[in-house]
């Protein structure tokens, strides 16, 4: 049930992010009854500020009151999906490019699952990474990737 009502929301947020100047990065719904979770996700580039989540926030509510998706309460959270965010989509990889990802792999790559590196390329469904400084490159399909992340760097 979780699902169809979190797909109903899902499209209700995009519209609501689209009228917002932002984008829908990821819907959750989780939790029954009182204790039910609605944590809703957005980004623009340069990236989201507390006004853009209060905005989004008061709008969606809104719709949601109208709509009515959810049976019962719930507590709505608006946020940023973070520095650490999760890559999903291709989209999200190509987005993403030079930058430093984490990814867990499905099965093992040169005895490896776990590689940390430079996104270097995104050649159709396969990543390119670059690991030691760019000293040796892996080749991931994005089918054999189970999670994908942003690593935080500091200057």
């Amino acid at each position: 049930m979780h699902k169809n009502v979190e797909e109903q929301i899902r499209f209700l947020a995009a519209d609501v992010a689209n009228n917002c100047g932002c984008e829908l990065f990821d819907v959750s719904l989780s939790g029954v009854g009182k204790r039910t979770f609605l944590r809703v996700f957005i980004d623009k580039e340069g990236g989201i500020t507390l006004d853009d989540c209060e905005i989004f926030s008061r709008r969606l509510e809104a719709l949601l009151d109208v709509e009515d998706p959810i049976a019962g309460p719930y507590t709505l959270e608006v946020s940023s999906p973070g520095l650490d965010r999760p890559l999903k989509s291709l989209d999200d990889f190509q987005r993403n490019i030079g930058k430093m990802i984490r990814v867990v792999t499905k099965e093992s790559i040169e005895n490896q699952s776990f590689f940390v590196g430079r996104l270097e390329r995104v050649d159709g469904e396969t990543i390119r990474l670059s690991l030691s400084e760019g000293k040796k490159e892996v080749l991931i399909p994005l089918s054999g990737v189970s999670k994908a992340r942003l690593e935080i760097t500091l200057k």
